[in-house]
């Protein structure tokens, strides 16, 4: 597996999204299309959308709440908070034990491995990158799933652009797949990302072993 070393914006910046589906997924995948009149409209594992409204479920998904433009739903004692037009969210086996003890990735047509995971039980865009120190993010990202990174350590981090300062943050949660890990390290970034580097302080808690498209993440003993 070749890293993509970090800070290399550049070069993240050039990768296109083609392929962000090619991922092993292991439990249900939920988005949000729309809300109105206190109903919402609910797209499970890419089935037709159906307007729920709270109380009822699709597909052993519940819906607990509409507000705004995001909707509360539950499953397996599992909540997640949807928002119209994000990423779908995988809704599942509660947190209880830390989460799994393996996950399955396949690399998109380009090699990388591009999971879809959470933050905080935030949806998020994840790049896997052995050469990245830490989970890293742009500020955008930060502030959309609600990271108050301004309160974090400054660091100053080298970038194509330039030198810049960045935030050192501990994330309460990190989940890919059924692999979960928890007080993450990580740094925003000031620039743009396209994607969450997923770096070292969450890929040293699991053994990792690749095979032809797919990589096998573990779960340490």
């Amino acid at each position: 597996m070749k890293p993509i070393r970090w800070p290399t914006l550049s070069l993240l910046l050039c990768l296109t999204t083609a392929g962000l589906a090619a991922h092993a997924q292991t439990e249900p995948q939920v988005a949000l299309s729309g809300v109105a009149g206190g109903k919402a409209l609910v797209i499970v594992d890419g089935a037709p959308p159906k307007f729920l409204s709270i109380g009822q479920a699709v597909g052993g998904v519940k819906l607990l709440s509409v507000e705004g433009d995001t909707a509360t739903v539950e499953m397996d004692g599992k909540r997640q908070t949807l928002q119209v037009g994000g990423a779908p969210v995988s809704v599942g086996k509660g947190r209880s034990g830390g989460g799994g003890q393996r996950t399955v990735l396949t690399a998109d047509p380009s090699g990388h491995f591009v999971p879809q995971g959470q933050i905080n039980g935030k949806a998020v865009q994840f790049l896997l990158d052995t050469g990245a120190t830490t989970v890293a993010m742009g500020a955008a990202d930060a502030r959309r799933i609600n990271l108050k990174y301004e309160h974090g350590q400054k660091v100053h981090m080298n970038t194509a652009n330039g030198t810049s300062t960045g935030y050192l943050i501990r994330l309460d949660s990190v989940r890919v797949g059924d692999l979960v890990a928890y007080d993450v390290e990580a740094v925003v970034s000031p620039q743009p990302m396209p994607f969450v580097l997923l770096g070292n302080s969450f890929l040293n808690r699991f053994q990792m072993q690749k095979t032809n498209d797919q990589l096998t993440l573990e779960k340490r003993f």
